[in-house]
């Protein structure tokens, strides 16, 4: 499924959209390049699963946990991850394989840890449309392992 969005509050509705539909044990990979608007998505995307506080990109921390929303919702960026085995470290299995809903920021950078069943989400922006323009792919179909 693409999505095309031109501001940002279409990136938002998309990403709240999406996590309104989220279900237990639901992983998705969202990919694309410094700023595009993939913490607009998330911040969407928390909205839809009833978060209230405050998000942002858990850069330093790898990952950030909600647990006010309807479902429990882990925020991983692991933009800064070297090697999987990290991953391993902070314990991602409890998250990717509980009953809460894993968003992945630079989900390629793992991607031998993601699951066969994971949504892939990945946004590109085009200049020749607009600044604030997006392209959104959004696959359901069985990625990575």
């Amino acid at each position: 499924m693409t999505i095309e969005t031109w501001n940002e509050e279409e990136t938002y509705a998309l990403g709240k959209k999406l996590g309104e539909q989220a279900e237990p044990g639901q992983i998705y990979a969202l990919l694309g390049d410094l700023g595009v608007g993939k913490t607009i998505f998330t911040k969407g995307f928390a909205a839809g699963l009833g978060v209230k506080e405050a998000v942002s990109s858990p850069t330093f921390t790898i990952v950030q946990i909600y647990e006010e929303g309807r479902l429990p919702f882990y925020h991983f960026d692991v933009y800064r991850i070297g090697d999987p085995e990290e991953m391993e470290e902070i314990g991602y299995e409890d998250c990717f394989f509980g009953e809460g809903v894993c968003l992945v920021e630079w989900a390629n950078l793992i991607e031998e840890l993601m699951p066969k069943h994971t949504v892939w989400v990945n946004i590109e922006k085009s200049l020749e449309k607009g600044f604030d323009y997006r392209k959104i792919e959004v696959e359901y179909e069985n990625s990575g392992n």
